[in-house]
């Protein structure tokens, strides 16, 4: 259903809530053990407050009707994915390249990403796109999916707020090294198993594709997963660059800082906007392929639990 700007989304009271208390628990003559506990405070106090506040609300529209608490359980489980929005953001990029439209699909990416984007040339934007979708078909797709099967929309919320700490204070700069550690490491830990699910989503909706490579997609998945410096982000990266035969990674510069990243496919041709809208596609049947196991795994949990002990 896609996720409109008007709408209060929960991720903007969960930001909030972050700012607020780091204004709270920072000082500027903090020392770097007080930092990192202050970080860590703050973290495991917006990660259990959002599961408890989600499963309170939940709770509270329930008993007032069994149809007011499943609706508010599905309004909020809509808002932990990012599927739909992902596919017409990135969509929005390559459309402006078709249009020839550079300056315009550097202004669309910059969107969807946090690396400067205003000198990328085109092969360098399709880059970007394949990219950020790969690594948010794990994190805005797989990862939501894999904690509401564990712990329902609580815990596909709590996912959430590891999530957005990490994007607002998991930062490996001066500012944030000491009071953002804890919430970078949480990040990298809730996302370990699906990262690898996503990337064998990946390399699983490489078979339905024949203009796609599902062997290729396995093998550099498997040799080059581990070289980024992420734990996590490098795994759906090379599944995708070996699918695409697209080679991804690279130099990226932030803020004017340019950052080394491994290459991921390195024997691969830089990525072409055909590939861009064939990652986009692939993402498309990967969030199709995580809800059916999704689905299915709910189905077998709730026929074992009817069975008599």
């Amino acid at each position: 259903m896609g996720d409109p700007e008007w709408f209060p989304h929960p991720v903007r009271l969960i930001g909030l809530a972050i700012a607020r208390g780091e204004k709270a628990l920072r000082r500027p003559s903090q020392s770097p053990s007080m930092e990192l506990v202050n970080g860590a405070s703050l973290t495991l106090a917006i990660v259990v407050g959002t599961y408890a506040v989600t499963c309170q609300c939940i709770g509270l529209a329930r008993r007032r009707s069994p149809a007011l608490g499943d609706a508010l359980e599905l309004l909020l489980a809509w808002t932990c994915f990012a599927a739909r929005n992902l596919e017409q953001e990135a969509a929005s990029v390559v459309a402006a390249l078709d249009a020839c439209d550079l300056p315009l699909a550097r202004l669309r990416l910059a969107r969807i990403v946090g690396r400067d984007t205003h000198a990328l040339d085109e092969r360098e934007v399709c880059r970007a796109v394949i990219e950020t979708l790969a690594e948010s078909a794990s994190d805005g797709i797989v990862a939501p999916l894999f904690y509401m099967e564990l712990g329902g929309v609580p815990l596909a919320m709590a996912y959430k707020a590891v999530n957005t700490l990490d994007s607002m204070i998991g930062h490996a700069d001066e500012h944030y090294f000491y009071f953002g550690k804890a919430a970078a490491r949480l990040d990298d830990v809730a996302n370990f198993l699906p990262a690898r699910l996503t990337a064998a989503a990946i390399v699983g909706a490489s078979y339905l594709d024949r203009k796609l490579d599902p062997q290729a997609a396995w093998r550099t998945w498997r040799l080059d997963g581990d070289k980024h410096k992420s734990p996590n982000a490098g795994q759906p990266e090379s599944a995708i660059a070996g699918a695409l035969h697209a080679r991804l990674g690279g130099s990226n510069t932030y803020q004017g800082e340019v950052i080394a990243a491994p290459l991921m496919g390195e024997e691969f041709a830089p990525p072409s906007r055909a590939q861009a809208r064939s990652a986009i596609r692939l993402v498309a049947v990967v969030t199709i392929l995580g809800v059916a196991c999704g689905a299915l795994c709910a189905a077998l949990t709730r026929s074992a639990a009817k069975v008599p002990r």
